[in-house]
């Protein structure tokens, strides 16, 4: 367990206007960031989707900062949907924002479902030193064109998933990483992990555990 995170919404500037980003720091941050990106606007995603706020759990528990924040035109973020163009266009300037006030932090990317396409589609640019999927949206048009990442990833999905088969997933993931792509399948999960945030916290945790290392940027 740990202590109630410090909790701070603010406004930055975007490519669309403002974008709303939730910071969360645990009562002692010596870790790195994670930056996490919400599911689908036009179908309800939000940054307080349940998904993402256990990913954040799961980095605060492991004493880093998380950062969630709202694509544009969600919430009292400004602009309109862009089909994962635009939002990737958020997400770096959230990595830019958090850059800039905590420089000597890694930061490492996730995202849920459509926010995984966004993750992985800005991943390098970002120069994220992780990346983590959670439901990745193959055979959707959004992952079509991304190859496998050069840094350490890791793919999350559920065994019940109803709106992205656990057999597209695998397909996509063999087809752009091989059949050693790193994938966690967590049984008896639907595509919103309802009752299964534990396992889905607990494979989050597993996979940043040991990345985390203090937090601090190793590249130049």
């Amino acid at each position: 367990m740990i202590g109630s995170p410090q909790k701070q919404r603010i406004l930055i500037d975007g490519p669309a206007g403002p974008l709303e980003v939730l910071v969360e720091q645990p009562p002692t941050p010596d870790g790195p960031l994670c930056v996490i990106c919400h599911p689908h606007p036009q179908f309800g995603g939000t940054l307080d989707n349940k998904v993402v706020y256990t990913l954040a759990r799961a980095a605060l528990g492991l004493g880093a900062r998380a950062l969630r924040f709202n694509f544009r035109g969600v919430g009292q973020s400004a602009g309109q949907f862009a089909d994962a163009v635009g939002e990737t266009q958020d997400l770096l300037a959230v990595v830019a924002y958090a850059r800039a006030a905590y420089p000597e932090q890694a930061i490492h990317l996730a995202g849920f479902s459509f926010g995984a396409a966004v993750a992985l589609r800005g991943h390098r640019a970002a120069d994220a030193a992780s990346l983590l999927l959670v439901a990745p949206p193959a055979g959707m048009g959004y992952l079509d064109e991304c190859a496998a990442p050069a840094l350490p990833w890791h793919a999350v999905h559920g065994s019940r998933d109803q709106l992205i088969s656990l057999d597209q997933a695998r397909r996509w993931l063999a087809a752009v990483a091989g059949p050693t792509a790193p994938l966690t399948v967590i049984d008896d999960a639907d595509h919103f992990f309802h009752g299964r945030l534990t396992p889905l916290r607990e494979a989050a945790s597993g996979f940043w555990s040991p990345l985390f290392d203090g937090g601090r940027r190793t590249s130049p």
